[in-house]
């Protein structure tokens, strides 16, 4: 199973291809989209779209890992990230893919065993694990760990995962207790 692994961002975009062969994950490829920083966001945006396309046509990978969203430190970045993320992400549906939302803290708890970790651990984890000759630049070490927190799952766990959420809502189907727990309806008086 070969897994494609993005650490999306407006400015740097870091990807890496994991393929797990048997029982361990083996390094394909991994690089750092940078659109240009004089570029309107638009632009670069439509930068991300069209790159994203040509890795999976270049690596044709069989599902994708992307981290999820953190609380950013301003408003403004947090809105730009989300807005680099969509792009990402339409390039990725787009393809049929199978997408995986991992959180940076289970990311890098699966690589270097603890979800606080600094960058540079994750870094030098990626290189170990992936037996890297160098180690690899920051955003392209947490997509190469993304993959990698994925590729150590089973297959048909990470494929059932990336599946869209559905609820049990549809007519004639009944909600199971787990999901009619969910919901809390108070009188307000």
């Amino acid at each position: 199973m070969r897994i494609l692994g993005i650490d999306p961002g407006s400015l740097a975009t870091g990807y890496g291809v994991v393929e797990r062969c048997g029982a361990r994950a083996v390094h394909v490829a991994h690089g750092t989209l940078r659109p240009p920083r004089a570029d309107a966001l638009p632009a670069r945006l439509a930068f991300l779209h069209r790159a994203v396309a040509e890795l999976v046509t270049a690596h044709r990978p069989d599902a994708v890992a992307i981290e999820s969203v953190f609380a950013g430190r301003s408003a403004r970045a947090a809105l730009v990230l989300g807005q680099a993320r969509g792009a990402v992400l339409a390039a990725l549906a787009s393809a049929g893919l199978p997408i995986r939302e991992v959180a940076p803290q289970h990311v890098k708890l699966a690589v270097t065993g603890t979800g606080a970790a600094e960058k540079a651990q994750v870094q030098a984890m990626v290189r170990r694990l992936l037996a890297l000759a160098a180690t690899p630049p920051r955003d392209a070490a947490d997509a190469l760990a993304a993959a990698l927190c994925c590729a150590n799952e089973s297959p048909l766990a990470v494929l059932r995962s990336a599946e869209p959420k559905t609820r049990s809502s549809r007519a004639g189907v009944r909600p199971s207790r787990r999901d009619a727990s969910r919901l809390v309806v108070r009188r307000i008086r």
